[in-house]
């Protein structure tokens, strides 16, 4: 190389440094992970979603389909959740420790973890939502398309690669359990039935690369079949999940006979 060359290289090479040295570095945890949820309880819907990540700012794109869909005419609410924190693995049936038919919350805890995100349609997405149903997804078919903030927890489990997508609520008539047992208190909200928090779809949030720029924007949230008003789901053993405007709940049991 004569001198004239030295003399262009190096200053290239500085500019090269003094750039990458300006450019903002990628956390652990950004970039963009998808994940095809499988069946859990009997469940016969299908779901899909896709994050992408930069920084505290995560795109969430779900789509869900074919899960209990209505019950005397009202919307079937489904929570969902980014668990983290164990193994990041789904349970199977051989984890239905207590026997009763149905692989609950608490026995798929040690695989996926706790609620480190809720996957709202609108509104707040800390696991302080994680029951909150007028957030949750309405009917069979929905999906969400938002723009969410996401805590530290979450995105450690993300860059570990143990977080899980969850969705809950099966459907009583392809649980494969009886309606006792389909209507008895769930071990996390005695409030509401084993089948409606029990999970549904499940699967493992896995990096891929960085898409495209995230779309959608903050605060958005779309999903079908919603309703405010007040409605009721008969959810088996005479039970029923009493739907009010203010978004409460409460489980009676029902004289009427199916």
């Amino acid at each position: 190389m004569n001198k004239k060359m030295r003399f262009l290289a190096v200053p290239a090479l500085a500019i090269s440094a003094v750039a990458m040295a300006g450019s903002p570095a990628m956390a652990a945890h950004d970039g963009s992970y998808s994940s095809t949820l499988g069946q859990l309880n009997g469940t016969t819907g299908t779901g899909t979603i896709t994050l992408d990540v930069a920084g505290d700012q995560a795109t969430v794109n779900l789509q869900v389909s074919g899960l209990a869909q209505t019950f005397m005419d009202a919307p079937y609410p489904h929570v969902q959740h980014i668990h983290g924190g164990a193994k990041g693995v789904c349970p199977t049936p051989a984890d239905d420790a207590n026997g009763d038919g149905i692989v609950n919350v608490a026995e798929g805890v040690p695989g996926y973890g706790d609620i480190l995100t809720t996957l709202t349609t609108s509104g707040a997405s800390t696991p302080a939502e994680g029951l909150n149903l007028q957030l949750g997804g309405q009917g069979g078919t929905y999906s969400i398309n938002r723009t969410i903030t996401i805590d530290d927890a979450t995105q450690k489990s993300l860059a570990a690669g143990t977080a899980v997508v969850v969705v809950h609520g099966l459907d009583p008539a392809t649980a494969g359990v009886s309606p006792e047992v389909f209507g008895s208190p769930s071990e996390i909200a005695p409030e509401l039935p084993l089948g409606a928090t029990s999970p549904a779809l499940c699967g493992t949030l896995v990096k891929t690369q960085m898409g495209e720029m995230p779309y959608g924007g903050a605060d958005t949230g779309v999903a079908t079949e919603s309703s405010n008003s007040t409605g009721m789901l008969a959810l088996g053993g005479g039970l029923v999940l009493a739907a009010a405007a203010g978004g409460t709940y409460a489980v009676r049991r029902s004289n009427t006979k199916a």
